[in-house]
């Protein structure tokens, strides 16, 4: 009888078992294949390539600022009809008719000079005029002028962009690396989500099987007397929680199936399948190594320097705004009025212009000083701060390496547990069979052997997610000894 019951158990958990691995229509995915999808589709990694672009043309548009301008100005046609406003000798005013054509083409030129703030600009010009009611046309025209603007004591921006703007633009590019990174460590929680909820389902449904099958040995022990009415009813218990596992287990991975889907842009998948991602990856990491790769590519290392540059340009120009003030204007070059265009550029007349501008306030209340010792106290405040944010920034990074080394060694001893837990719940449903072992302690190794799978798959998630979390600071691939880059 013994022997007929054992039997009668193999043969239903096999049965069960072949169910469980019937994948019909299935896409099987991996977690590296999941972190992939995720980055080449999902809408986040979209937000990422299109932020990336913005901050590429904003850095071409920087650049252009230190590369040579021509612009063409003109008015074809000027023409006019109409009455103006004369003022007589006497002092009154009288409306003269007017018509006209006044039309003029202007090229010019201009460069910056990044060292000083000047700039150099040049032109060429050509104006006409036609007086319709006298039945008069004369040119105006500069056939080339030269010349140059010096700002004297005033804040130079082109200098500080020039510091500025690079940093800014590597650190935009660092950005879309840790925006990617960052997908990966988010879709990896959805993956153990699913994962998690896939073992539930499977745990679940072996659990009922097994409850199904216990409840007919135990049906025939109850035959025989060998059991009380009250085991009975636990096992009703056990299918009926059972029964409530498997339709919660469903639901919840219906949720979790919907939240990857629309996460990596698998809209038309069937069904999905996760494979248990590796319990350990190939690769040495330490402390400083992570650290130094850190402070390498991190956004953050970047925008410690640009944060305390930002504030000594605001030094630098709140220091141009107070005091003197001046510009120095320098122009040479050429002009004639004639009554045809090839006389305009016959022994045309030069022309100078020199000029210098000055603002010195006389009284302004301390308002510049106000707002020199306002920079100079932001700019202490944002070294203070700078300062912080690398001790935190280094601690972080410390503390996550800590936490990698720590979830290797749980991924190791959730791993024992969880084979010691199968072990020992084959062994308790063995012993069941035999009719040495009560219902309880059976359902207890029941409950042993579930915690421990679900503690495997919990381990896995916090080891691989401190892997991503080292990626994402570091912006550096430790299995291949590389940076991260992406196109």
């Amino acid at each position: 009888m013994k022997n007929r019951i054992f039997l009668l158990l193999i043969s239903v958990l096999a049965t069960g078992m072949v169910h469980s691995q019937a994948t019909g229509d299935t896409m099987t995915l991996s977690l590296p294949q999941v972190v992939e999808m995720a980055k080449a589709r999902s809408i986040a990694s979209k937000q990422a390539a299109t932020v990336k672009t913005t901050r590429y043309w904003e850095w071409r548009t920087y650049r252009s600022n230190y590369q040579p301008q021509l612009a063409l100005n003109g008015v074809l046609p000027g023409y006019s009809k109409t009455y103006q406003q004369v003022q007589q000798p006497n002092g009154t005013i009288a409306f003269e008719p007017v018509h006209n054509n006044n039309s003029s083409l202007d090229l010019s030129f201009s460069q910056s000079i990044a060292q000083t703030g000047g700039y150099v600009y040049g032109a060429t010009q050509l104006q006409r005029f036609d007086d319709f009611d006298r039945k008069n046309t004369i040119y105006n025209g500069v056939p080339y002028t030269i010349g140059y603007s010096q700002p004297l004591f005033q804040f130079n921006s082109l200098k500080w962009d020039r510091k500025i703007e690079p940093l800014k633009y590597n650190e935009s590019k660092q950005e879309y690396i840790a925006a990617m990174e960052q997908i990966a460590i988010k879709v990896s929680g959805y993956f153990f989500d699913l994962l998690l909820a896939q073992v539930n389902l499977q745990i679940a449904t072996a659990n009922l099987n097994n409850t199904n099958q216990i409840q007919q040995i135990a049906a025939e022990k109850f035959a025989l007397g060998k059991i009380a009415r009250n085991e009975i009813l636990q096992l009703q218990l056990e299918k009926l929680k059972a029964q409530k596992s498997v339709g919660t287990a469903k639901r919840d991975m219906e949720i979790a199936t919907l939240n990857l889907r629309a996460f990596t842009g698998l809209q038309h998948a069937d069904k999905i399948a996760l494979t248990l991602p590796p319990a350990s990856i190939e690769m040495e990491v330490t402390a400083d190594k992570v650290l130094e790769q850190a402070y390498q590519n991190n956004t953050n290392a970047i925008a410690f320097v640009r944060k305390v540059l930002e504030a000594k340009r605001d030094v630098a120009q709140a220091r141009g705004k107070n005091g003197l003030n001046a510009a120095l204007t320098a122009n040479l070059g050429f002009s004639k009025s004639a009554p045809s265009i090839p006389k305009v550029y016959e022994s045309p007349q030069n022309q100078q212009l020199l000029k210098l501008e000055f603002s010195i306030p006389i009284l302004d209340w301390g308002r510049s000083k106000s707002r020199v010792k306002t920079a100079e106290a932001n700019l202490q405040f944002a070294e203070y701060a700078v300062e912080q944010d690398k001790q935190n920034f280094s601690q972080e990074v410390i503390t996550q390496v800590t936490l990698f080394d720590m979830m290797k060694d749980q991924v190791s001893l959730s791993a024992v547990a969880d084979s010691i837990a199968s072990e020992k719940y084959q062994i308790a449903q063995d012993r069941y069979v035999l009719g040495n072992l009560s219902i309880t302690d059976l359902s207890i190794a029941f409950q042993e052997k579930d915690q421990a799978k679900r503690d495997y798959v919990a381990a896995l998630r916090d080891f691989w997610g401190a892997y991503y979390q080292l990626r994402y600071l570091s912006l550096y691939d430790f299995e291949h000894n590389q940076k991260i880059t992406y196109r």
